[in-house]
């Protein structure tokens, strides 16, 4: 009896330490973080964490992470599948010297991030860059701003995607000012880049506003830009760089103001296999109008103004109508 009572006095401390430990170790589906919260705090409505990153472990994959208020939520890194919204309050994400939210996940992880003030604007050590990602199937940035970040390259980008496989990019309703480029996409190695920007402002950047690059890259990228503003950038509002043996590289440009930006040109090709294709749209005021270096198309729909630049470079070839 006494063997009996053992093992059955051990087996309760077992079954015990089992329900003890488990809601350490559970990650929510949902979790919160608050200007006044601690990243000790399980991240419940009612007790909520500091930080994204201090979030981030305590959400499931899949999951999402929400603001209850106004705060300064730092840098984090992202390796799952992951929602951060935060539309109604100032989620401020300020990344001084480092970047702001790197995406680097599984192949087949989706990432939304919405209503996030992304900020590397420190003088003294600026943002590297405001969001980069690395892998993952698709990411979305949704009604975010996106500023500041200008550190040195290959750095200095409010958005850097560089994916190594097949991903996509989605950017919505957002704003991307003050960066060195705004949005770069440069896939890597056998990568490639599928992107679509609508309704979004990529405007006063330092150099490119949009700039697809093809520099080690042997996977290409097709990248749609619509209902959106590239002006004021220093350099050139939207460009392709594709050296010698590049992959192919596309930008469709559909109702787009394409103004007041640099000498480099408001649309700029250089390298061969680049295209750029513009309908129902503005390019007007830029240093170029558009500018086309060792090679490389630019072709417009014939319902464009491209006019009123101090030059405005090479008439583009005209698509027919189908």
């Amino acid at each position: 009896m006494n063997i009996i009572r053992f093992f059955l006095s051990l087996a309760v401390l077992l079954l015990a330490s089992v329900f003890l430990i488990a809601p350490a170790s559970a990650q929510a589906t949902r979790t919160w973080v608050s200007g006044v919260g601690d990243d000790v705090n399980p991240c419940s409505r009612t007790a909520p964490c500091k930080t994204f990153a201090g979030a981030i472990s305590k959400t499931a994959a899949g999951g999402e992470i929400n603001c209850i208020d106004s705060g300064a939520y730092g840098a984090v890194t992202i390796t799952k599948s992951m929602t951060i919204s935060c539309p109604e309050v100032e989620a401020g994400v300020l990344h001084s010297a480092t970047n702001g939210i790197v995406i680097n996940a599984a192949a087949t992880d989706v990432v939304v991030l919405r209503g996030l003030d992304i900020n590397g604007a420190p003088p003294n050590a600026p943002g590297l860059n405001g969001v980069r990602f690395l892998a993952g199937a698709a990411l979305h940035v949704e009604e975010c701003l996106i500023h500041g970040s200008t550190g040195a390259a290959p750095n200095g980008n409010g958005i850097i995607f560089a994916p190594s496989g097949t991903a996509e990019l989605y950017v919505h309703n957002s704003t991307i000012i003050r960066n060195n480029d705004g949005i770069r996409v440069q896939p890597t190695g056998a990568g490639v880049a599928k992107v679509i920007i609508d309704g979004s402002r990529i405007d006063n950047n330092n150099l490119a506003g949009l700039k697809a690059d093809g520099t080690s890259n042997t996977g290409g990228s097709n990248t749609t830009i619509a209902n959106s503003s590239v002006s004021g950038n220093t350099n050139a509002g939207i460009s392709i760089l594709n050296p010698g043996g590049g992959p192919a590289i596309n930008i469709m440009v559909d109702s787009v103001a394409v103004a007041n930006n640099g000498a480099a040109g408001g649309l700029r090709v250089d390298g061969a296999s680049a295209t750029i294709r513009i309908g129902r749209s503005t390019v007007s005021g830029n240093g170029l109008g558009t500018a086309i270096v060792n090679g490389g198309v630019i072709s417009s729909y014939a319902n464009n103004q491209i006019n009123g630049n101090t030059a405005d470079g090479p008439n583009p070839p005209t698509i027919p109508a189908k």
